[in-house]
């Protein structure tokens, strides 16, 4: 095959990728700008698939939501991409609830409503101070980080001003950043209020150990000053997608299923292999997470040279499993109210400490909760070393390296297969083993307090610890001055024209938010 050459080549066709080449492509038209994707999607962790028979749902299997108030450069971009889409294919949102009073948590194997921490706080099975007695899993932490970085969770805070607080702070004589979250967490609230926290939170990773100068800003954005959160109307990945479309109508290129390797700098010039094909680029972006980074820089010495940044922070594992029903079988697990009115149980999210830990009642389309007909849950999201109770159930890890069809078949599909002229990411890519289905099912029974197992029609599930994302999320890890580490990282090193962005190395790990950030620091540095 014969060799190529391009101005600027960017692997990576999640959000940070598409979107940095179609910043470029805007400043450089007559460039020749190249997205190389491993994948056969657009989009990265996001990927939004229709699930069968129900078609005013969408499942999220990766990101699914943001947070305008303290993410402006999502809601920014989206407010742009509206400005050029056509208006059948605006990108709109809903208000995307969490906590309701009315949802349960089942810990210990105690079921309470998510109101009953506050009101009785008898019933919840920990044994906690009188100080967290009567409080939330939420506030026991917000109060914790209070007394950690003493003013930090005052409302009139910018997220700027948290993250300096957080940097500068010092607990116990030693400065934040070189300790753990877990550590300064158990400095100031107990073991049976920080496991409260990590069960009735839904989390494992979030409270884990982490740099706690990191995480503390980071936690209070997500879970701290009444965060309002958005879904997606026709799911999240519609972003990128219109993102890349705009690029290519831009003359831009996206090649799928065109995996990387074989990295090196020579004669002034990138070369890298893409199926037996050698490329050659001027400008090389890496818009990858760090286990994609590592696994090219296998066969890359040049970015073995830059492991002390790469490998500053950690990838953590995320699952998703998405389950559908003739109806929305939950709504008989509500209750009556003090006025002899009964609350169904329809929104939002419960929890518990069975290794489903949080199950979300999912929205229709237009964010109205499911009442009656076909109705989906996101039946389980798990995270950290819980994921690997699913690991069991599924197929072994180095099989999904196979086409998604492949996949689907070692998978014992629950229905149906994908076909092969099937060319986007769809539901029957994901469907999940029997197994697995048959045990997540009797969790959802368990946690519901039924006496019978609901049915589920179809599965669909997501490991984002498999290869080659390494993980759902990154976290900074103990020790590092992430805010120095994240400008140099952007352009590891002086001798070429090499650069890095995606949300491992942002100040908004995990979210939309932190691709973006990095990605336009990225550009500021470009267009020096």
């Amino acid at each position: 095959m014969a060799n190529e050459t391009v101005d600027i080549a960017i692997i990576g066709a999640g959000v940070s990728g598409v979107y940095s080449a179609w910043r470029l492509k805007q400043a450089h038209p007559g460039k020749k700008i190249v997205v190389f994707e491993g994948s056969d999607h657009v989009g990265g962790r996001l990927l939004s698939v229709q699930p069968p028979d129900i078609p005013n749902m969408v499942a999220e299997l990766g990101g699914m939501r943001i947070l305008p108030a303290v993410q402006p450069l999502i809601t920014a971009l989206i407010a742009e991409l509206n400005q050029s889409l056509p208006p059948h294919e605006q990108i709109e949102t809903y208000p995307f609830p969490v906590d309701q009073d009315q949802n349960l948590a089942y810990l210990r194997g105690v079921y309470l409503r998510l109101s009953d921490f506050t009101s009785e706080p008898d019933k919840v099975p920990y044994q906690l101070s009188f100080l967290d007695r009567g409080a939330t899993a939420g506030s026991i932490i917000l109060n914790a980080i209070e007394q950690i970085v003493p003013g930090i969770t005052a409302p009139h805070l910018t997220e700027e001003q948290r993250r300096t607080m957080a940097q500068e702070a010092s607990f116990g004589g030693l400065p934040l950043y070189q300790q753990g979250f877990w550590n300064v967490l158990l400095r100031v609230i107990d073991g049976e209020a920080y496991q409260l926290g990590v069960d009735a939170g839904g989390y494992n990773s979030t409270l884990s150990n982490w740099n706690a100068a990191d995480a503390i800003p980071w936690y209070l954005s997500d879970f701290g000053i009444d965060p309002q959160y958005k879904g997606f109307c026709k799911g999240f990945q519609q972003v990128p997608k219109s993102i890349a479309a705009l690029f290519q109508h831009a003359g831009g290129e996206i090649r799928l299923n065109a995996t990387a390797s074989r990295l090196k700098w020579e004669n002034e010039v990138f070369e890298f292999a893409v199926e037996g094909k050698v490329i050659r680029a001027h400008q090389l972006i890496l818009a990858m997470p760090r286990r994609a980074i590592d696994l090219l820089a296998a066969t890359s010495p040049i970015l073995q040279e830059i492991q002390r940044l790469t490998s500053s922070v950690t990838p953590r594992p995320l699952f998703k499993l998405f389950t559908t029903y003739n109806n929305p079988w939950w709504r008989a697990a509500g209750y009556t109210n003090s006025d002899n009115v009964y609350v169904p149980v329809q929104a939002g999210r419960s929890v518990t400490d069975l290794p489903v830990r949080q199950t979300y009642y999912w929205p229709q389309s237009d964010g109205q909760p499911a009442e009656s007909g076909r109705a989906m849950l996101l039946a389980s999201y798990d995270d950290g070393t819980n994921t690997g109770f699913w690991d069991g159930l599924r197929p072994q890890r180095h099989q999904l390296k196979r086409s998604g069809q492949e996949v689907a078949a070692l998978a014992d599909p629950f229905v149906g297969e994908a076909t092969a002229s099937q060319t986007e990411s769809t539901w029957h890519q994901y469907k999940a083993p029997r197994l697995m289905v048959a045990e997540v099912a009797r969790q959802l029974g368990t946690m519901h307090g039924l006496n019978y197992t609901p049915e589920v029609r179809n599965a669909a599930f997501r490991d984002w610890g498999d290869d080659p994302f390494g993980g759902g999320w990154n976290s900074w890890n103990i020790g590092v001055k992430s805010w120095e580490v994240k400008k140099q990282i952007i352009k590891p090193l002086d001798i070429c024209q090499l650069y890095i962005c995606g949300e491992a190395y942002s100040d908004a790990q995990g979210w939309v938010e932190g691709a973006l950030q990095t990605a336009d620091m990225m550009l500021k540095r470009m267009a020096c």
